[in-house]
C-alpha cells in the first residue's frame, strides 16, 4: 500500500491506504496517536488496567453524536469489536488485531470493558485512526451484517464522527467531505470547511502547479522532482524518515487455512535454494540508487527505519548482498542446469525456468525495477516475464495465488502489529476464498508463536527482541524481498502554509513522519486573517492534490491513481 487507492468504503473489508485514510477522518477510534506517534485519548478519555493486565476499562466521552444526531456510546464500540470477533467477513481487515481479545462489553453508555486472553502490550494502538479499528455506528451497520461481504457503504452522507463527514464519492475520481463543526480534539478543530480528494495520474503536472503557485504542498515527489525543487527560493523542501517499504513477493506455494493448495504459482519457487538464489541475484543498493536517486535506504528487515525501535539488521554472516556467483551456485546445486540458450531447465518438468513478475501498469518505479530484475535474473539463467496489470487485477491475482512474483509496497504505523500480522497463518484465505489478507501466503508456526509473544510483552526492549526474531524468520524465508525504504519527499510554498512539519529533524535533517489525521487537522493558511477570496490553497498530500479554502473553506486533495498500493 501507498498513499492512494480505495478498494472499498466498507471499513470491515478495506485495507488499501486510501480507504484507511478516509476512515481516519470520518470514523472515531478509542485512542489517537499524537504528533509524536504516542497514544492518547479520543473516544476514550481515560483507561485503566487490572493487576493481571487482562482487563482494560475505558471511560467513553459523553455527549458526542454521530453525524445523524444519534448519541455515540460505549455500545457502538462494543458492537464493532464483537462483530469483528465473531464474523469472518467483518474480520477481513482487522481480525488479527482482536485475535487475543476474549470479550468486549459496555456496562453503561460511558464504560467499555475489554478482556484479553493474554496480556496485550499494544492495546492502546488497536483502535487508532488510520492504523487500527474504526468504531462504526451500531444503529446504521447492524442491518447490513447479513450482506456485509457486498455492502459498499456508499449511502451519502456516510454516518460517522470525525473531523469530516464523507458526502460523496465516485470511484477512481473523487471524494468530497464536509467539516464537522462540532469536532474538537486535543484543543484543535479542523481548519477547512470542505475537503475534496481527487485522483490524478501525472505527478509532473502537480509539480508544475506547485512551482506556478497553483499548489501549495506536495509530498508525493520522486527523487528527480525533489532535487529539482531544492533550490527554488519560493519553496521549502524536506525529507521524512521512511515508514514503508517496496518489495518483491515470491509465491512459494499459496494455500488456504486448511492447507488446500490454490493458484497457479510456479512450483519451482517452493524450493528454498531457488528463492535464495533470486535474493542473491538482486542488487538492492543499485535499485535504491537508480530508482530513488539515493533518497532512501536499501532493504533488509521487514520494518522500516522511520520507527527505529523496531529496526532489525541481519548478522554479518547471514546478510544477503548482490552475488550472482552465489546465485548461480545455488541454482546449480538445486539441479537447475542451464540450457543451450542460457536459461535453466526445471529438473521436474524439463521446461525452461520461466517466472512471471506482476507489476502495476501505472507505476514508473515498477517499470524501472522490473527492467533491472530481468537483467539480473537472466544473468543467473532465469527467464523473467513481466505481467503488467492494473492494481485491481494484480490484487485479485494475489488473493487467488495466481502469480509467481509481484511488486508490493506497504507502510506501517508506530505499532508494528498489523504489518506483522499479515504474515501469520490466520490471514490465509478460507477454502471459500473469504477472510484472507495475506501478503505472500506465509504460514510459519514459529513466526506465529513469536507474534503472540510480542503482543503479550509489555517490556519495550524484550518486545523489540521478539519482533527482531520474527524479522529474522521472514528474512531467511526469502518470500518478502525488501528492496528499499523510500524517504518521504516533501515540498511546500513558504508563502502559503503553516503547520506542516512536526517534531525535530534528526542529524541528517530528516523529520519524523506526521500522522495523516494531524496533517489534515494542522494544515492552515499562512495568514488566518486573509480574506476568503485569497484563502484558497492547493496541496498534494500523500500523492494527492489538496486544495484548501479557508473561511467557507474547501480542502481539495488530488490523489494519483497508482500502483504503489498494497497488493
Amino acid at each position: 500500500m501507498d498513499d492512494s487507492g480505495i478498494d472499498t468504503l466498507n471499513p470491515f473489508l478495506s485495507y488499501f491506504e486510501g480507504g484507511l485514510k478516509t476512515f481516519a477522518l470520518i470514523y472515531p477510534t478509542l485512542n489517537i496517536l499524537d504528533e509524536d506517534n504516542k497514544p492518547g485519548p479520543y473516544l476514550a478519555t481515560s483507561w485503566t488496567t487490572s493487576p493481571d493486565q487482562l482487563t482494560w476499562t475505558y471511560k467513553i466521552q459523553s455527549g458526542l453524536k454521530w453525524s445523524d444526531g444519534q448519541p455515540i456510546t460505549a455500545e457502538d464500540a462494543a458492537w464493532t469489536f464483537n462483530l469483528i470477533m465473531t464474523n469472518n467477513i467483518a474480520a477481513t481487515a482487522n481480525g488479527a488485531l482482536v485475535a487475543n481479545v476474549a470479550s468486549v462489553t459496555a456496562p453503561d453508555a460511558t464504560t467499555l470493558v475489554i478482556k484479553t486472553k493474554q496480556p496485550q502490550a499494544n492495546m492502546l494502538y488497536i483502535s487508532v485512526p488510520h492504523w487500527g479499528i474504526p468504531i462504526v455506528p451500531k444503529h446504521i451497520w447492524e442491518s447490513h451484517v447479513a450482506g456485509l461481504k457486498d455492502y459498499k457503504n456508499d449511502t451519502f452522507p456516510v454516518v460517522g464522527y470525525g473531523p469530516y463527514t464523507l458526502v460523496n464519492y465516485t470511484t477512481d475520481q473523487y471524494e468530497k467531505f464536509a467539516v464537522n463543526k462540532d469536532f474538537k480534539l486535543g484543543g484543535k478543530s479542523p481548519t477547512f470547511d470542505n475537503l475534496v480528494v481527487q485522483e490524478f495520474k501525472n505527478s509532473d503536472a502537480a509539480v508544475a502547479a506547485l512551482k506556478s503557485n497553483q499548489l501549495a504542498y506536495y509530498d508525493g515527489l520522486n527523487s528527480n522532482q525533489f532535487n529539482a525543487l531544492k533550490n527554488d527560493s519560493s519553496l521549502r523542501t524536506f525529507q521524512e524518515l521512511g515508514t514503508g517499504w517496496t518489495a518483491v513477493e515470491i509465491n512459494a506455494g499459496a494455500k488456504t487455512r486448511t492447507g488446500k493448495p490454490i493458484g497457479t504459482g510456479n512450483p519451482a519457487l517452493a524450493n528454498d535454494q531457488v528463492r535464495e538464489a533470486i535474493s542473491y541475484a538482486i542488487d538492492k543498493k543499485k535499485i535504491t540508487a537508480n530508482v530513488l536517486g539515493g533518497l532512501g535506504v536499501s532493504g533488509e528487515g521487514y520494518l522500516p527505519p522511520g520507527y527505529p525501535q523496531w529496526q532489525w539488521h541481519p548478522s554479518a554472516d547471514e546478510a544477503v548482498s548482490y552475488n550472482p556467483a552465489k546465485a548461480n551456485s545455488l541454482l546449480d546445486s538445486a539441479g537447475y542446469a542451464k540450457g543451450p540458450d542460457g536459461v535453466r531447465i526445471d529438473p521436474r518438468t524439463h521446461k525452461p525456468l520461466s517466472i512471471r513478475l506482476g507489476i502495476h501498469s501505472d507505476s514508473s518505479r515498477d517499470a524501472q525495477i522490473s527492467a533491472l530484475l530481468q537483467g539480473w535474473l537472466k544473468d543467473v539463467g532465469i527467464d523473467l516475464k513481466l505481467d503488467t496489470l492494473s492494481m485491481s487485477k494484480l490484487n485479485d491475482n494475489l488473493a487467488k495465488g495466481d502469480w509467481d512474483m509481484l511488486m508490493d509496497s506497504w507502510p506501517t504505523g508506530p505499532d508494528p502489529t498489523y504489518l506483522l500480522s499479515i504474515q501469520t497463518c490466520g490471514t490465509l484465505p478460507k477454502d471459500d476464498g473469504t477472510g484472507g489478507n495475506t501478503d505472500a501466503f506465509v504460514c510459519d508456526p514459529n513466526y506465529d508463536k513469536l507474534f503472540a509473544q510480542q503482543v503479550n510483552t509489555f517490556d519495550a526492549t524484550q518486545r523489540a527482541q521478539l519482533v527482531g526474531q520474527m524479522q529474522d524468520i521472514l528474512y531467511k524465508a526469502n518470500r518478502d524481498l525488501i528492496l528499499y525504504y523510500p524517504n518521504g519527499l516533501v515540498a511546500y510554498r513558504k508563502d502559503a502554509l503553516t503547520g506542516i512539519t512536526s517534531g525535530k529533524a534528526d542529524a541528517n535533517g530528516f523529520y519524523p513522519s506526521k500522522p495523516y489525521f494531524w496533517f489534515v487537522m494542522d494544515a492552515a493558511p499562512l495568514s488566518q486573517k486573509a480574506s476568503s477570496s485569497h484563502r484558497t490553497t492547493y496541496l498534494v498530500a500523500g500523492a494527492v492534490v489538496v486544495v484548501l479554502i479557508a473561511a467557507g473553506a474547501v480542502l481539495l486533495l488530488r490523489r494519483r491513481s497508482t500502483a504503489d498500493e498494497r497488493e
